[in-house]
C-alpha cells in the first residue's frame, strides 16, 4: 500500500513531464507582443533572484516598472538588483528579503512594504521548490505546501487591499500565479494537506502547484464579484532549464543534462508568460486563466471544482489564521 501511494504520484508526475517535453519538442515558445510602458507602476515578484523569476523581474524593469525582488538569498538579490538597475534606465529593481517557508517572515515582509508608502499593481508570486525530500518548515507544514502555496496565499492576502486600491477600471491590478503541468498529476486531501500519512515529494509538489490554480480560480470570482479591478490567473512556463530541476534523483539528473539542452525552455523564455500576464494589453481586464504558452488552457478537471476551492480557501485561512475574504 505504501509503495502504490509513492509510485503512483511519481508515475503521474513523470507522464506530465513527458506531455509537455513532446509539446515543446513541436512548439516553439510563443512570441512575445510588443508590450506597452508600465511607468509609475510596482511590482514584487517572490524569488526573483536568479532563473524565471529573475528574468521576469528585469524584463518588468526593462519596461518602466518598480519591481521589488523578494528573496531569502541576500547576497543574490543584491546581486540581481545590480545587474538590473544597470541595465533598465527608465525602471528600477529593490531587494527586500522574506523566507517563504516562515508565516512570520511573510508577514514581516508585508510590513516592511507598506512602510513604504507605496502603490502596489502587480504581484507576481514566482518563488517555488521541487521535490525537496520530506521536511517540516518551522510552522509545521509540509515544505512544498508552505512555500509554494500557503505562504503565496497568505502574501497574496496581506496585500489584496493594495491592489484593490492601485487598480482601476482599464488599467487593472494583476495577480499572477506561478502553476505548473504536474497540477494535471495532483490530488487535494484537505484531510491531509500536510502529506503526514504517505509521504511523496512527487505529490506534495502536485498538491502544492493544484492548490494555486484552486486558489486563482477562487479569488478571481471573488473579486469579480466585488466589482474590484484586480485579476488573477495562472501561468505554466512549461519545462524550463532552471534549478527547480536540482533534487531529481541522482539518475534522472543525468538524464536531464542532455534533454533539457535540447528541449527546455531557457528561463527568459519561461519567464515570458509571467511578463504576458502581467503587462500585455490583451490581458488588461482578463483574470480567472489558465496560461500555457501564451495561450488560455484548459487546466485540470478538478481545478474547476468550486466546492472543493471554497473549501481549500477556508482551511488555507484557518492554517494562517485569517478570518476570510
Amino acid at each position: 500500500m505504501w509503495l502504490l501511494s509513492a509510485l503512483v504520484p511519481l508515475l503521474r508526475l513523470y507522464l506530465c513531464g513527458i506531455r509537455v517535453l513532446l509539446y515543446q519538442m513541436f512548439n516553439r515558445s510563443f512570441e512575445m507582443p510588443v508590450l506597452p510602458k508600465q511607468n509609475g507602476r510596482v511590482a514584487i515578484v517572490t524569488g526573483g533572484t536568479r532563473g524565471m523569476g529573475f528574468e521576469t523581474a528585469r524584463r518588468l524593469a526593462s519596461l518602466g516598472m518598480h519591481v521589488i525582488i523578494a528573496g531569502n538569498e541576500t547576497e543574490e538579490g543584491a546581486e540581481a538588483v545590480r545587474r538590473i538597475n544597470e541595465e533598465c534606465s527608465k525602471g528600477k529593481a529593490e531587494f527586500i528579503f522574506v523566507d517563504l517557508t516562515s508565516l512570520k517572515s511573510v508577514r514581516q515582509f508585508v510590513q516592511m512594504f507598506r512602510d513604504r508608502g507605496l502603490p502596489l499593481h502587480v504581484l507576481i508570486n514566482n518563488a517555488g521548490v521541487m521535490l525537496v525530500p520530506e521536511r517540516r518548515t518551522d510552522d509545521g507544514f509540509e515544505f512544498h505546501f508552505c512555500l509554494n502555496y500557503l505562504s503565496h496565499f497568505l502574501l497574496t492576502n496581506l496585500l489584496l487591499d493594495l491592489l484593490k486600491e492601485s487598480g482601476r477600471p482599464g488599467r487593472s491590478s494583476r495577480i499572477v500565479n506561478m502553476a505548473s503541468a504536474t497540477h494535471y498529476a495532483g490530488e487535494v486531501n484537505l484531510e491531509d494537506l500536510n502529506k503526514r500519512t504517505v509521504y511523496s515529494s512527487h505529490a506534495a509538489y502536485s498538491q502544492s502547484k493544484l492548490a494555486l490554480v484552486l486558489f486563482t480560480y477562487y479569488l478571481q470570482e471573488q473579486l469579480t464579484a466585488g466589482g474590484f479591478a484586480v485579476t488573477v490567473n495562472a501561468v505554466d512556463p512549461g519545462m524550463v532549464d532552471t534549478a527547480l530541476y536540482d533534487n531529481l534523483w541522482t539518475l534522472a539528473r543525468m538524464m536531464k543534462k542532455p534533454v533539457a539542452n535540447i528541449l527546455f525552455r531557457t528561463p527568459a523564455e519561461g519567464a515570458s508568460v509571467s511578463v504576458y500576464a502581467a503587462a500585455a494589453s490583451e490581458m488588461e481586464g482578463v483574470g480567472g486563466c489558465y496560461l500555457y504558452n501564451g495561450r488560455k488552457t484548459q487546466s485540470s478537471d478538478l481545478s474547476y471544482d468550486t466546492e472543493l476551492q471554497a473549501k481549500l480557501w477556508k482551511k488555507s485561512c484557518q492554517l494562517v489564521g485569517l478570518q476570510g475574504f
